[in-house]
């Protein structure tokens, strides 16, 4: 029972969390859950990210422009023997919903969106009891769009560019060690890069243009853990790397506009703890802390958060077959300060910008 709350508590933990478009953390726990397992989620993230020009745009507020997303999550998991078992899952690993105020004269009006939706086959294969290997493939739908307007922008502004869905694969591999007596379990799994050909339409002062643009999904790779420490008490926890600097969107015809980048992300990894306490036969107490260390306030102005740091409460209601779990994540994003390198300068700043986030989920072993 321990091992299930662990699976559950690092499956949930990380959803509804996200700083950035990282939006679920792509953890395999439920793979680990005994027998066989069905689960539905959903999330729901509420950033509050707001800032200023800077002086030489007006100083004009940015208003929030962040945007409220709901991330629901489905998987499936079957015992075909006591080494062998397989599963499936479906989220919605990447996103980003951007739109700036009017009273921002450097950005009035400019958005930019991007969505993803990925299923991914994991099969899992037991070397001992110790010991086990997974991996499978991953199919991933993604798209994305831009619109750019203001005074920043200057001749460009308006211009747009429309990135069709397209669907690519990649796949995911990884090993677990456990020793069940004590409720041990770490597992190290490799998330590919996947890359994707977008049919993309750019409106701009010159004629309409259609192309293939290539961009990549980044790679990462996750750890976690789970321990019991204490009768009825275990803790959680793990590292996430991504490396984002993979990401990038290169349109020709804003290329042959402006060397500046849509996005510049550096690599990064996060960090969360936690702890677990049985109360009875069916309520678990739930508590984690998340990190991700800032890398450099000098973004982009469609991503102006530079690290995170954030507390996570939550419980977990069990009787027979149903377990039922929920948490909500209040986390305070770090400070940036947009950077435009063609005009050698700051082009605004972002403070004291927060992020509220509610989850819940329902699994039903049968």
């Amino acid at each position: 029972m321990r091992l299930t709350l662990c699976a559950a508590a690092l499956a949930l933990a990380t959803q509804a969390s996200a700083g950035g478009i990282d939006m679920t953390g792509q953890s395999i726990g439920f793979i680990f859950k005994p027998g066989t397992v069905a689960e539905l989620g959903f999330g729901r993230v509420a950033p509050s990210v707001t800032g200023n020009d800077a002086a030489i745009f007006g100083g004009g507020a940015s208003g929030n422009i962040g945007s409220a997303v709901i991330l629901p999550t489905f998987s499936f998991k079957h015992d075909f023997t006591d080494k062998l078992s397989a599963g499936i899952i479906y989220e919605q690993p990447f996103g980003a919903d951007v739109t700036y105020g009017a009273t921002s004269l450097a950005f009035a009006g400019t958005t930019a969106g991007a969505d993803t939706s990925s299923l991914t086959a994991i099969l899992r294969y037991k070397l001992s009891d110790r010991i086990s290997v997974y991996g499978g493939p991953r199919w991933q739908s993604a798209e994305a769009s831009f619109l750019l307007t203001g005074t920043l922008y200057r001749d460009l502004s308006g211009y747009s560019a429309t990135m069709a869905r397209d669907n690519s694969v990649g796949y995911v591999v990884g090993a677990a060690f456990e020793i069940p007596e004590y409720f041990i379990r770490a597992s190290l799994t490799y998330n590919s890069a996947i890359e994707h050909s977008f049919t993309t339409t750019e409106t701009s002062p010159l004629p309409v243009s259609v192309s293939q643009v290539s961009s990549t999904t980044p790679q990462s790779v996750n750890f976690e853990f789970n321990a019991g420490v204490a009768p009825n008490t275990f803790v959680f926890g793990g590292a996430r790397w991504v490396e984002w600097s993979a990401l990038q969107f290169a349109p020709p015809v804003l290329s042959g506009f402006s060397t500046n980048k849509l996005v510049d992300f550096d690599d990064t990894v996060t960090y969360r703890l936690g702890v677990g306490r049985r109360i009875n036969e069916n309520w678990t107490g739930l508590a984690s802390v998340i990190y991700e260390p800032s890398t450099s306030p000098l973004t982009t102005p469609l991503s102006p958060v530079d690290g995170f740091y954030g507390l996570s409460l939550g419980a977990i209601y069990t009787r027979d077959n149903l377990q039922i779990q929920a948490n909500a994540t209040a986390m305070r994003l770090g400070d940036a300060t947009p950077f435009v390198p063609s005009l050698g300068s700051t082009v605004s700043s972002f403070t004291g910008n927060t992020s509220v986030g509610f989850g819940i989920k329902v699994t039903h072993t049968f």
